[in-house]
Order: structure tokens, then C-alpha cells, then sequence
């Protein structure tokens, strides 16, 4: 396990060091999620459709889409309903 001890700036920002941000894959703009567990707090990055998808991950990527394009058509056609 390995520890990195970080400064909290204004507003509760930090910064994840570049060596770990490349080794878990962590760019600008991902969303990361923050575990509190009693007073301890962890970071994850969750797992997209990319990763769950592997080498399909591009036309996983455009289904998810269509669906959530679909989705909202649905929404819509019952909130005029």
C-alpha cells in the first residue's frame, strides 16, 4: 500500500500527485469518487463503459449513447403527456 501525504488548498482542493494520477490513469476532467468510510476517506476511479467493455469500448460507448438519446425522448414524450 502505498501512502502520499497532500496539502488541502482553499475551498478543500487537492492535488493528486503526477505519479499517481498516471499510474491509475487519471486525467483532467475524469470523475474520481471519494469513499468515507468512519472518519477515513479513500479515492477511487470508478470504472467506465470503456473499461467494462475493453476493446469494444468505442461502440459501447456510441450504444450508451443512443440509448441515453433515446431515454430522453421518452422522458420528454411523458412529461407532455
Amino acid at each position: 500500500m502505498e501512502r502520499r501525504r497532500v496539502k488541502v488548498y482553499k475551498k478543500g482542493i487537492i492535488v493528486i500527485p503526477k505519479e499517481i494520477r498516471e499510474k491509475l490513469g487519471i486525467k483532467e476532467g475524469d470523475i474520481i469518487e471519494l469513499i468515507v468510510n468512519g472518519d477515513r476517506i479513500s479515492i477511487e476511479k470508478p470504472l467506465t463503459l470503456l473499461d467494462l467493455f475493453g476493446i469494444d469500448g468505442d461502440e459501447a460507448l456510441e450504444i450508451a449513447k443512443e440509448i441515453i438519446k433515446e431515454r430522453r425522448k421518452e422522458v420528454e414524450k411523458e412529461i407532455r403527456s
